[in-house]
């Protein structure tokens, strides 16, 4: 029953759609514009002119009716287009404020790697002073046995 429900709203829906699409559309001026100045140009041809206007006020009156809910259905449907962009973009904005924490964490991790490449050259020059200084007691020893 929902799905028979659904299809018809849906079926409603495209044609309030393509009604509102043609109403707007310079052919909907036109062939109202005709409609118009054919239901007064019936006047000369013998109709009375209160039953006319009475007509063509009822068919304004439900075509305005009709055009109201079109248009409203019209915006309910754009509200719920914008309800889903603003998810998104709320989806969205928490995803850059995790990548963002990230980002910083990593830039965290570099310091710290950065800081352990500074201790570990000072050891590689201090090993090298190590190695200068061992070199030197070498030298020296070695001179002193060949003496």
């Amino acid at each position: 029953m929902k799905r028979i429900r659904k299809t018809s709203s849906d079926s409603v829906e495209r044609f309030a759609i393509r009604a509102t699409r043609f109403i707007g559309s310079t052919d909907s001026l036109l062939i109202h514009t005709a409609l118009f100045m054919g239901a007064f140009l019936l006047y000369f041809f013998g109709f009375n002119l209160s039953k006319i206007l009475l007509v063509v006020t009822t068919i304004v009156s439900l075509e305005a009716i009709y055009l109201s809910i079109f248009i409203q259905m019209s915006m309910n449907r754009q509200a719920r287009r914008l309800h889903a962009v603003a998810r998104d973009v709320e989806e969205i904005q928490e995803d850059v404020q995790e990548i963002e924490k990230d980002i910083n964490e990593i830039q965290e991790d570099v310091e710290e790697i950065q800081e352990n490449v500074d201790e570990i050259q000072e050891d590689v020059e201090e090993i090298q002073e190590d190695v200068n200084e061992i070199e030197k007691d070498v030298d020296v020893i070695t001179d002193a046995q060949k003496k």
